[in-house]
């Protein structure tokens, strides 16, 4: 074997190698990637769950005080008892929205500062602290579950899911309401 054979072997090795290095070292970070997203994307979905759970838990309280207040439906609990719990599920909600404004896109921080405005409505006219009759009561809790399907929307965008929650297929449904608070016609009233 010449010297230039010897040489010529020597270096396909070395770009072998070489070539091997830089393949692995692109497939690792790749892979470290795409760890990092799938993880950033599970602590998202914690995140925007569990601010949902909160938003709901505090709308089920101010009903429930609501009710009780405006002698709709009578509650075991004091109203002292109902305003405690309802500020331990305010605060948990706040938590959970600090969570949302560390991990989420900018379009499911909008969602989720427009949820929150909504559900400060019920709170507040549950509460005593915004005025109201009944239509306007019903028509909060409408505007604070639509907000919770906007904030739903934009969650999946950002998450990546398919399909949507709103729109042709799935179209906006009313408040359920048992039928002895439905008018004659079978709405709401």
């Amino acid at each position: 074997m010449g010297a230039v054979e010897q040489l010529v072997t020597i270096a396909a090795v070395l770009l072998g190698a070489l070539t091997t290095h830089v393949t692995n070292y692109a497939m690792e970070r790749n892979r470290n990637r795409y760890q990092l997203l799938t993880r950033w994307d599970s602590k998202k979905l914690e995140a925007y769950e569990g601010y949902v759970d909160c938003v709901r838990a505090c709308i089920f309280l101010a009903v429930e005080l609501y009710e009780h207040k405006e002698g709709i439906r009578r509650s075991d609990r004091t109203e002292p008892e109902m305003n405690a719990e309802m500020a331990q599920a305010g605060r948990l909600r706040g938590r959970a929205f600090e969570r949302i404004m560390l991990l989420a896109g900018d379009q499911v921080v909008e969602a989720a500062h427009q949820l929150n405005a909504a559900a400060l409505q019920v709170d507040w006219q549950a509460q005593g602290k915004v005025s109201g009759v009944l239509k306007d009561w019903r028509e909060r809790n409408r505007v604070v579950f639509r907000e919770i399907n906007e904030f739903h929307e934009a969650a999946r965008q950002d998450l990546g899911v398919q399909g949507n929650v709103t729109g042709e297929k799935h179209p906006e449904r009313d408040l359920l309401l048992p039928p002895s608070h439905r008018g004659s016609d079978g709405s709401p009233s």
